[in-house]
């Protein structure tokens, strides 16, 4: 077998990882009060770039600290800058956009492919994704990161957060019976060097 030279010196090896994730950020009490408080500010169809497409199938609602859930920011900081810290070291400001709360109803809600940056928009760095639900109280809804063709399913138990680099691709698969519901929300910071 003959080997390759490679004439090139690297300086740095990838340290940054696909996810990272922490289980039971929130209680299952804690999750059921932030979906009551969604519910309550009331529901809209869920947009992809402004327009609604068959991209995305969902409700959202907008959460900020003011709707009576600064102890939930607080939880999601403190969790982000650790996994931030030890997964990531990406240069971030905070979360500037809010909480968006999204419910997907059977038989087919589902936001396909997709990444959360875009030319023009805030500079998202990390993403998150909470799960609300109790997952044997729904089937399908699986969040799907993409690093090759299979992706790599992400956990379902709820109270759980999921950390990934806005740039990744990802989906939220059809959900096939029941309602799931989630938390998101994108962690920005200074543009990429």
């Amino acid at each position: 077998m003959k080997k390759f030279n490679n004439p090139s010196w690297n300086f740095y090896l990838d340290q940054i990882y696909t996810y990272a994730f922490s289980e039971k950020v929130f209680s299952q009490i804690e999750c059921e009060k932030i979906i009551k408080i969604a519910k309550k500010k009331g529901m809209i169809k869920g947009i992809t770039r402004g327009v609604i497409n068959d991209v995305r199938s969902s409700e959202i609602s907008w959460l900020y600290a003011t709707d009576d859930l600064d102890w939930a920011f607080r939880k999601i900081t403190d969790i982000v800058l650790f996994l931030n810290n030890k997964y990531f070291n990406f240069d971030i400001f905070g979360l500037n956009e809010g909480l968006q709360f999204t419910n997907y109803k059977a038989p087919s809600d589902k936001y396909g492919k997709h990444i959360d940056r875009g030319h023009g928009n805030l500079v998202r760095k990390l993403s998150l994704s909470i799960q609300l639900t109790d997952p044997k109280e729904y089937e399908g809804g699986e969040l799907i990161l993409y690093e090759d063709e299979k992706g790599l399913e992400m956990k379902k138990e709820q109270g759980t957060l999921v950390l990934f680099p806005s740039y990744t691709l990802h989906e939220v698969k059809p959900v096939t019976k029941g309602e799931r519901n989630s938390l998101v929300s994108w962690v920005t910071g200074k543009q990429f060097k």
